[in-house]
């Protein structure tokens, strides 16, 4: 136990309290030499000595919030007199005038806690390792009988070195949860300190916490796709590692996901490189999967309440049933083509039966479901590559997540339409598994880039934004935490950021501070935090009464930029031969010619629902499954429809005659 009466070594200065600037329980002032250490952000100790009365045995922490120079002149122009108004004989001066360091402290913990009374007028010693976990009250969760210690970076002001850690219960939950980060983009090195904070949560994260994953978004270039290659390190981050007990290494366990481009075959991502991209996962999807998340994909503007009965008519009783269309063709829906043929059959049963005299089937509208045809089967078209109209889809390995795993999903290239897709869908999934507790963990931490975007303080109530409002007011009691970063704090939702129990800010812009937000932080604090050097970082947390200022070593992976460079993206390859590489991928044996001849006759659309099957089973013989698929596609259990020509289908006009 840290015995909390122990003094640093070495007196730096002695608090000072006047009428006009007393001492009180939240706030001293004391002076220094002129030749100090202390800066803004420096955390000292003041002991209480003499008699009972002044405060004898007390101790008080503080971290240093302002500073002064003062000297005895009384107005500038004595200064302008005594040099005879040159500047440059100031100096020839017979006498040095006195001049002192007089700084001010906000106060981080009183020992003992009660009573609470002002700041005694001791000494004032610089803080040391034992002191930092005093002040920031991080003895509690780090010298416990179960830790709950999470490195986040070290202390490093005035000389001194000291690691700081976060509770887990108030990063992960359940105590609090979520973490916010702040800064301009390119400087304050929201996604590096994003990247070192999970890989010191997976090094740490409490074993009678449970399990651990991570699912990250990518959505700016190749940002994230190389968190399992290393990157270049210097001694002195080094050094902070071995400071921080964090392997310098990147992750180990990397899963890393991406939607197909509109051939079906070729990954939609930066990670192509033929040494990389086969252990990236396709991520498609089919209309199973889609029709939950209409509410993403219709604008709500056009969509009313007619249209919504009617897609939750599809959904509870047509889709993957046996269904009956009233005109003598029995359908079972199970993708866009399915759904297409049984819109095509409805209409022209309405045609030939009435003679186009109805326009209504089962108390639903022409007009109603000619609307909804047209939003469903555009999604295909607007996210192709992601949604596919035919085909099992493939998906993220939903109740077998590992434990310290980062699970990376590639949507940089993403319509934005799809991007809202992805996210609403893995969100919704996560938040099921994890109340059913069936994911495979027991907390989940999800990384969202450009808050500004995806959850804007003004605009549209869409429903990713409602997904992170879920997420930062609900997720902690299922272990769903959300870490978001983005540019200007002050432009996302006050309900995102306000239930973010840790908030992080890298180098700010000025205009930034200069918003209602910021205005609990001194000017010197916002000067600093305008001029923060990479990898240095002000941290609020529950824990700590102020803010403090961090660093943090370089993350151990390859920056996205630079993986770009060590690994350029290749082309698009022919069909056949991406074929070939997805299935090489599942068993190395295979030879290319074998897979070439085969599919050399066959339709590109069976081959891609053969090998869209092949990879969703992954069987021990993979060619062989391969070829039987495809095979049994040769014969048809009904006779060949029409084939439906593959186009974007044209919205309908907003000004228009049709009733609904």
């Amino acid at each position: 136990m840290i015995d909390k009466a122990t003094p640093s070594p070495t007196v730096i200065g002695r608090v000072v309290a006047t009428e006009l600037k007393p001492a009180t329980p939240h706030q001293f002032h004391f002076w220094t030499a002129t030749e100090t250490t202390v800066g803004i952000g420096a955390i000292v100790k003041v002991q209480g000595a003499g008699s009972t009365e002044q405060g004898a045995g007390r101790v008080v922490y503080g971290v240093v919030t302002d500073g002064f120079a003062y000297s005895d002149l009384a107005t500038p122009l004595h200064d302008v007199v005594g040099a005879e108004g040159d500047p440059a004989r100031a100096l020839d001066a017979p006498t040095a005038r006195q001049e002192i360091r007089y700084w001010t402290a906000a106060v981080l913990r009183h020992t003992p806690e009660e009573p609470l009374q002002p700041v005694p007028l001791g000494q004032v010693f610089l803080a040391d390792d034992a002191d930092v976990a005093q002040a920031l009250r991080m003895d509690t969760f780090l010298y416990s009988a179960t830790p709950t210690a999470i490195p986040i970076g070290l202390y490093t002001s005035a000389g001194r070195e000291a690691p700081v850690y976060l509770d887990a219960d108030f990063l992960i939950g359940p105590e609090a949860a979520h973490l916010n980060i702040s800064g301009v983009s390119g400087l304050a090195t929201k996604t590096s300190a994003v990247e070192f904070l999970l890989a010191s949560i997976f090094a740490h994260f409490p074993p009678h916490k449970g399990r651990v994953a991570a699912v990250c978004f990518n959505v700016k270039g190749p940002d994230l796709c190389f968190l399992d290659q290393p990157g270049d390190l210097s001694d002195e981050d080094r050094h902070r590692y071995d400071r921080l007990a964090v392997p310098a290494q990147p992750f180990e366990r990397v899963k890393l996901y991406a939607p197909l481009k509109a051939d079906g075959v070729n990954l939609n991502t930066l990670r192509t490189h033929p040494d990389l991209v086969g252990d990236v996962e396709p991520l498609t999807w089919g209309l199973q999967e889609v029709v939950d998340y209409a509410e993403v994909l219709l604008n709500r503007d056009d969509i009313d309440a007619k249209a919504d009965a009617f897609i939750d008519f599809l959904r509870d009783r047509v889709l993957g049933r046996t269904f009956d269309d009233g005109f003598g063709s029995t359908h079972r829906v199970q993708s866009f083509a399915d759904l297409d043929r049984l819109f095509r059959s409805i209409f022209d049963g309405l045609e030939i039966m009435s003679g186009g005299r109805s326009d209504t089937w089962r108390t639903h509208h022409i007009a109603t479901m000619r609307k909804v045809r047209n939003r469903l089967l555009n999604i295909s078209t607007r996210c192709k590559g992601l949604v596919t109209d035919d085909g099992p889809a493939s998906d993220l390995p939903w109740s077998e997540f590992e434990d310290r795993t980062v699970y990376v999903i590639d949507i940089a290239n993403v319509d934005p339409l799809g991007q809202d897709l992805v996210f609403a869908r893995v969100v919704s999934k996560l938040r099921e598994q994890l109340e059913r507790r069936e994911l495979g963990v027991d907390a989940v931490v999800v990384f969202v880039d450009e808050l500004n975007k995806y959850a804007p303080g003004d605009g549209p109530e869409t429903y990713v934004k409602k997904m992170l409002l879920d997420i930062s007011e609900r997720g902690r009691y299922l272990g769903l935490v959300l870490f978001g970063a983005e540019q200007f704090r002050s432009q996302v939702h006050r309900r995102v950021v306000g239930n973010a129990g840790t908030q992080v800010f890298g180098r700010m812009d000025m205009d930034e501070l200069a918003t209602p937000g910021y205005q609990v932080l001194t000017p010197a604090t916002k000067s600093k935090l305008a001029t923060l050097p990479i990898g240095e970082l002000m941290v609020r947390h529950p824990h700590f009464t102020q803010p403090i200022f961090v660093r943090f070593p370089k993350p151990p992976v390859l920056r996205g930029r630079d993986g770009v460079e060590r690994f350029p993206p290749a082309a698009d390859v022919p069909f056949d031969d991406a074929v070939v590489r997805q299935l090489v991928r599942l068993d190395r044996r295979i030879r290319p010619n074998q897979v070439k001849d085969l599919i050399a006759d066959r339709e590109q659309d069976d081959v891609r629902r053969a090998l869209a099957a092949t990879r969703r089973t992954r069987p021990d013989d993979p060619f062989a499954y391969f070829r039987k698929v495809l095979g049994s596609r040769v014969v048809t259990e009904a006779p060949p429809a029409a084939p439906r020509e593959h186009r974007a289908v044209q919205p309908l006009n907003p000004i228009s005659d049709e009733p609904y």
